[in-house]
């Protein structure tokens, strides 16, 4: 295991071009402040430099919160503002790979290895079809994707007028459920649908049950 120093590079750290990229981006994107010993520890267990995205990020912030709250990038954590660092949720929310953020709608994004070549690349489990969607992209290009405007593109079949209120108003630590279910033969369009705040924990646990049931 290499030491806190070993993965610290304060001349090559990635966060400088963290920073550029949420600068730059098209949404709000807050970076949420960390404790600077719950930093290093967060780092000290994942084994990333700061010389990429990842481990910058983990290293530097406490997650960053994009367009209102929608996507939640997992870091050191922040229990302020209750959203839990990376380790912590991977804890709960088991997968084949390391958990790197989640959103709104109880969608996952998980970096593990690719299935073309065998790098690592970002896989998202989809709420609307319980299935695991290979984006091949490694995390830094994923990253920057969203941060540049991808993530209209993304959920554009997900959003409903009046949508940033509600997202706004939804603690970190939850999601918000529907009724009907995403994944249910019911659901229609998000407008027509019932929507509330559910803890993170029991939306994303229901979409991996079901899918587990049907085998997806």
């Amino acid at each position: 295991m290499r030491s806190l120093a070993e993965l610290i590079s304060d001349d090559r750290s990635a966060w400088a071009e963290i920073e550029a990229a949420v600068t730059g981006s098209p949404y709000a994107v807050e970076i949420l402040p960390t404790d600077p010993d719950r930093a290093a520890s967060c780092l000290h267990r994942l084994q990333v430099g700061t010389g990429s995205w990842l481990g910058a990020l983990v290293y530097g912030s406490g997650g960053l919160v994009v367009d209102g709250g929608w996507l939640r990038v997992l870091g050191s954590g922040n229990p302020r503002r209750r959203l839990a660092d990376i380790h912590a949720v991977n804890a709960v929310f088991e997968a084949a790979g390391l958990v790197v953020a989640q959103d709104i709608m109880g969608g996952e994004f998980v970096w593990r290895q690719g299935e073309s070549d065998g790098k690592p690349t970002i896989h998202y489990f989809a709420p609307d079809t319980l299935r695991w969607e290979d984006l091949t992209l490694g995390y830094t290009d994923w990253l920057y994707a969203m941060l540049a405007g991808a993530v209209d593109q993304f959920y554009r079949s997900w959003r409903w007028p009046g949508w940033r209120d509600e997202v706004a108003q939804c603690p970190l630590d939850a999601g918000l459920g529907t009724a009907p279910p995403l994944f249910s033969r019911e659901a229609r369009e998000l407008d027509r649908m019932s929507r509330r705040p559910v803890p993170m924990l029991e939306l994303i646990g229901t979409k991996h049950d079901m899918a587990d049931q049907l085998g997806t």
